[in-house]
């Protein structure tokens, strides 16, 4: 069995109720752990997204890990309010990581100044509390990499990483970030699979964003953590290397920056 770690994936969320209002999100767990994923990591969204997130990871201790943040698009006008509860939340110390933060200017560029200044301070935080953090960056890079420079100290993934080589090389020269690897790299008309190349072994990790951008040959289903296999298995094309080394070098990356082994 391949022992693979889904960085990045949001089994709690409303799409995996059940019709008759349990989760549904056990079976889909048992099924990533049934097709070799034996670990997934859940970032929060939003105030409303905490409790059923933990309830979620609760239920299934030894394979859940948890990070806490506000997403950027839940930035709104009590952007500071709403960080004080993450902030609470973070320094209980039941997290592995900060986030999903960053910024988002593909929905709504408005709130850009706003953005930035929850991202700079969800990455204070982390700095101070000595954790890496988990990038959502949107139409963004520009904006992302400028805030990130202020905390040369943390550790981060750039999750759903879709860039093309330059992207990639240019993260690569801000610092020594992760890439978030997900069924983009499938999608027919991807630069992700140029991009990876670029990209040092022991700076890649998979994920899903389930239940987003499931991939080839899921396309078009809601995606779930059991789907990380096919993402890991085209990285093991594309590298030229085996599913069980994407594997184990992939996995040992997550360990390593989440300290969950």
């Amino acid at each position: 069995m391949i022992g693979l770690i889904d960085t990045h994936t949001h089994l709690y969320l409303p799409e995996f109720l059940a019709e008759e209002g349990a989760f549904e999100s056990p079976d889909a767990v048992d099924r990533a752990v049934s097709a070799g994923v034996g670990h997934m990591i859940f970032p929060n969204v939003d105030l409303t997204t905490i409790e059923p997130m933990k309830r979620l990871a609760a239920a299934h201790p030894g394979r859940v890990s948890m990070a806490m943040g506000l997403h950027p698009t839940e930035v709104a006008d009590d952007w500071r309010e709403a960080l004080s509860i993450v902030e609470s939340e973070i320094r209980a110390g039941a997290y592995v990581a900060v986030g999903e933060v960053g910024i988002d200017l593909y929905w709504d560029s408005s709130r850009r100044d706003q953005q930035m200044e929850a991202f700079d301070a969800q990455l204070a935080m982390a700095e101070e509390l000595c954790l890496p953090v988990i990038i959502h960056c949107r139409n963004a890079l520009d904006e992302t990499l400028e805030v990130m420079q202020g905390h040369p100290a943390v550790q981060a993934v750039m999750h759903s990483f879709g860039g093309d080589p330059e992207d990639a090389r240019r993260i690569l020269r801000a610092g020594k970030y992760y890439f978030g690897i997900n069924g983009i790299l499938t999608f027919k008309r991807s630069t992700l699979p140029e991009a990876i190349k670029e990209i040092p072994a022991d700076r890649l990790l998979l994920e899903t964003d389930a239940p987003y951008l499931a991939p080839v040959p899921m396309r078009g289903r809601r995606n779930e953590s059991a789907y990380l296999v096919h993402t890991a298995a085209r990285m093991a094309e594309i590298l030229g290397k085996s599913p069980e080394e994407i594997a184990d070098t992939t996995s040992a990356n997550a360990e390593r920056l989440f300290r969950i082994a």
